[in-house]
């Protein structure tokens, strides 16, 4: 059996991966992949750097920088936090200068930015190790902070200024690789080495590419070096903010130990400390799981697969390579998929299990900015066949003859959780639906470890910020290098691959949709049709026009979609819009435009 279960409606006991995966572990065992698709380079980056993934301030504390840098990063459209965008507003009219750096002219860098640097992906590791190599030339560096806080600075040193390999990383070294003018790498390093505080907002769609952790990395020692980690107003360069510990809740489901993980082999891909992180635990990544359906253990996995059981999760349309997924589905013997919808990949189940939406059960949730706790009352009882998903795994249970899965009805379970939590009273707060967690101040991350560094040391191996991780070396993976480097992607412009298709595609995310969630409602179809953002330039050499249907291919895939000829990307890139259902014509070419085509 191989589960897997993301996003659906976010809540703490219906929509987390405990109830089936104590199932699956009391039925004998099972195997859950390891890594998100999200962030799996930034998590990496900051295991190796800091040695945890909580690495990011409040958003209010946005209002205490003097310069604040959008790397890839679109929170009008991502939201990045809930008030997010309200708090870059009121840093705007505080005339905080703020710099958005990005292949598109997104609503973001329309709204809130002073300047757009455009730039091409994949190549951001560079452009940030080109402003190393001028803050180090112009010995801008805080060298105090580094002589502090961190470790193996000096290894970086000699690979910026070419010591190490003879490529000295100018800013004309980055300029043939990124496409930005040296000049403008040249100003904006000098300007965020020289502007205090100085927030660097990572967007994570730079590392989601081929070796993108040495963008995340990269970033951070970038901000080591400027010195605005762990200060008000700064920025660790990092994504989720805070100890995950603020949030406190009584325990849900026990999930015993799983057979599984002690017969198999440990990851040789997994960073050392992943395990205690998001999705930390499992025995094959996320990435491969599509590669260990088809080849099972003729290919090195520990299990020839024949189950997969699917939680609200649209795989066939998010994961990567749609195409490859539908083989690794026909292979299968047997699909359960628990969703509200027929979607793309709720069509290739065997057996498909109605589950209700957030508005016909109870649950809790949690959110930032403010912090809070939510209490989501159930507003009607559920429709037709649907069932909560904690209903289904009890009556899965009862099935398979488990008589000791669940002793609690969700009423029950609900009231434990708050119980272990800061919520004074249960009853106060389900009436209330809301709790309310007020700060004396914005959260700045590691302040306690710049602060007071003898008794607050950072959670490596070192006790500081391992800018060359011993951890990195140890491993022994040249893809994996200990300090950051800029590596050149696969199928970058430069690969033979760029005389056939000459055009780099990105898949951003826009405003009607959630991921692949909202796709199918008309009316935010007719508001922002699917469609494929091309250069004027571009559009003009194939006599594209705006609105024209156009075959869209490479390789692995095909699609007809309709063309948005627009000033607001960059010659030679073209943004498809992610979570687009999957729809195949007769022919099998995609009508739908999914992106992972």
């Amino acid at each position: 059996i191989v589960y897997w279960v993301s996003g659906g409606d976010q809540g703490v006991l219906h929509d987390t991966w405990r109830r089936m995966s104590r199932l699956f572990c009391l039925m004998g065992g099972y195997t859950r992949p390891w890594g998100l698709h999200s962030y799996e380079g930034g998590i990496f980056a900051e295991l190796a750097t800091y040695g945890t993934a909580w690495t990011a301030n409040t958003r209010d504390d946005l209002l205490n920088s003097r310069l604040i840098i959008m790397w890839g990063w679109d929170p009008t459209n991502t939201i990045a936090d809930t008030n997010t965008s309200w708090y870059l507003v009121q840093a705007k009219e505080a005339g905080i200068k703020i710099v958005s750096i990005d292949p598109r002219y997104t609503d973001s860098t329309a709204t809130f930015a002073h300047q757009w640097i455009p730039i091409r992906p994949g190549t951001d590791a560079a452009m940030l190790i080109a402003m190393a190599n001028v803050i180090v030339r112009e010995n801008l560096q805080d060298q105090a902070f580094l002589d502090t806080y961190t470790i193996g600075f000096e290894a970086f040193k000699d690979y910026i200024l070419g010591i190490e390999d003879g490529v000295p990383k100018i800013p004309s070294w980055a300029e043939t690789i990124t496409g930005v003018p040296a000049v403008t790498i040249q100003k904006l390093a000098e300007e965020y080495a020289t502007t205090r505080p100085a927030a660097l907002l990572t967007g994570i769609a730079p590392g989601r590419t081929a070796y993108g952790e040495q963008y995340h990395r990269a970033a951070i020692t970038l901000a080591a070096m400027t010195g605005n980690v762990g200060i008000s107003g700064g920025s660790a360069a990092g994504k989720v903010w805070g100890p995950i510990g603020l949030f406190k809740m009584g325990a849900g489901l026990r999930i015993p130990r799983n057979p599984v993980d002690a017969e198999a082999p440990p990851p040789k891909d997994k960073f050392p400390s992943r395990s205690g992180y998001i999705y930390g635990h499992g025995i094959i990544n996320v990435f491969k799981l599509t590669d260990a359906i088809l080849k099972g253990k003729s290919g090195g996995y520990p299990a020839d697969y024949k189950l997969l059981y699917l939680n609200n999760s649209n795989i066939l349309n998010q994961w990567p390579n749609t195409n490859r997924i539908i083989q690794a589905f026909d292979k299968l013997e047997f699909i359960v998929v628990e969703e509200q919808f027929m979607t793309a990949t709720a069509r290739f189940a065997d057996i498909l299990l109605p589950t209700t939406t957030f508005l016909e059960r109870s649950d809790i949730t949690t959110g930032t900015m403010p912090l809070f706790y939510g209490y989501r009352n159930k507003i009607i009882e559920p429709l037709y066949e649907s069932k909560s998903p904690l209903e289904i795994a009890n009556e899965l249970a009862a099935r398979l003859g488990i008589t000791d899965y669940n002793d609690k009805t969700e009423e029950e379970w609900l009231r434990q959780m708050v119980q272990g939590s800061d919520v004074p009273d249960y009853d106060v707060f389900k009436k209330r639906a809301i709790f309310k967690i007020q700060l004396p101040q914005p959260y700045v991350t590691f302040r306690k470890e710049i602060n007071d560094p003898a008794n607050n040391l950072f959670p490596t191996p070192s006790g500081k910020i391992e800018i060359y991780s011993h951890q990195l070396a140890d491993m022994g993976n040249p893809k994996l290098p200990p300090i950051p480097k800029y590596i050149e992607t696969w199928e970058s412009l430069n690969d033979s691959l760029a005389s056939k298709y000459p055009l780099q595609l990105i898949t951003t995310h826009f405003k009607r949709r959630a991921h692949t969630q909202f796709d199918n409602i008309p009316w935010l179809k007719e508001l922002e049709p699917q469609a494929i953002k091309i250069n004027t330039i571009d559009a003009q050499a194939r006599g594209i026009r705006d609105g024209d249907m156009v075959k869209v291919f490479n390789d692995r895939g095909r699609m007809i979609i309709r063309a948005k000829v627009t000033e607001r990307i960059m010659p030679s890139v073209v943004d498809l819009p992610q979570g687009a259902w999957y729809s195949p014509d007769e022919n099998g070419v995609d009508r739908g435009g999914c992106a992972n085509i």
